[in-house]
């Protein structure tokens, strides 16, 4: 199942090049009381949507996905982490951040985690906002898995389990000497989408082609076996620091190849059984 946020707070089912209208199915979730619970209640309330979305489906709208707002699937996660330098081989890199080049390699022999503010959250159709134009800030294309199920400690074994589904994650960087979280915590920096797929609509997050272009230049090609840590590790490890809620986000890594952007780009992310998104760049 892909689903999507859009038009103003709709939710939709993707199918094909048309959106299922099924907001009626949010009736399902239970009134809210303050104060409110950590987490998505969408996500944390799915079992009950969707058998409301079973009933609706025959008779639910059908509209065109072009042209609709895509905003974020995910509308309020407790965190976003973020997993850096999370690829093979990084021992061996050096990347060129406009004249400075520097060696990838910070302890890359363990997972290292930052988070992003959730403030950042934006989607596809929202774009992204340069608080900096006159600065360098790259654009990360990254596997972005969204937990289903609340747990801490959760093992390797358990930790499919805990998943939701997945989608598209730009993980939007400012460079400079800040710290990585207040750098990459931007309003708008933290781009999902264009949708969530499912967890049973996808057989192996491990083996997943993707791409990143900048007006059509193509600047990251890889596969998400290229990265150092898995998916079942890097859930592993996050929920030993953190409690993890339905709807938490997790950007797992992004593969070498950066490019500035600025104002007027459109940066497209591609990943074989998500899709793809277009995500205009504005001063």
């Amino acid at each position: 199942m892909k689903i999507c946020r859009f038009n103003q707070d709709r939710l939709g089912l993707v199918e094909g090049d048309s959106i299922l209208d099924v907001t009626p199915a949010l009736d399902a979730i239970p009134a809210l009381r303050w104060p409110a619970p950590m987490g998505d209640r969408l996500i944390s309330h799915w079992d009950a949507v969707t058998a409301r979305i079973a009933e609706l489906r025959h008779a639910a709208p059908r509209l065109p996905l072009a042209g609709a707002t895509l905003m974020s699937p995910v509308a309020n996660p407790s965190k976003i982490i973020g997993i850096a330098r999370n690829r093979r081989r990084l021992a061996e890199e050096t990347i060129d951040l406009g004249g400075s080049a520097v060696n990838a390699r910070q302890d890359g022999d363990c997972i290292q985690m930052f988070i992003k503010a959730t403030s950042a959250l934006v989607g596809p159709s929202e774009g992204v906002t340069l608080r900096f134009p006159e600065r360098r800030t790259d654009p990360e294309a990254e596997l972005t898995v969204i937990i289903g199920k609340a747990g801490s400690d959760v093992s390797e074994a358990q930790a499919m389990d805990h998943i939701f589904g997945y989608c598209i994650g730009l993980d939007m960087t400012l460079r400079g000497k800040e710290s990585p979280s207040s750098r990459k915590s931007i309003d708008s920096y933290a781009v999902l989408g264009p949708w969530i797929v499912t967890r049973d609509e996808m057989a192996d997050p491990d083996e997943l082609d993707t791409e990143l272009a900048i007006n059509d230049k193509l600047i990251q090609r890889a596969n998400t076996r290229d990265l150092a840590f898995n998916i079942r590790e890097i859930v592993d490890h996050a929920s030993a620091f953190y409690r993890l809620h339905p709807g938490d986000v997790i950007m797992v890594g992004t593969p070498v190849g950066f490019e500035q952007v600025r104002p007027g780009d459109t940066m497209a992310a591609m990943f074989r059984g998500i899709g793809r998104m277009d995500v205009a760049v504005r001063g």
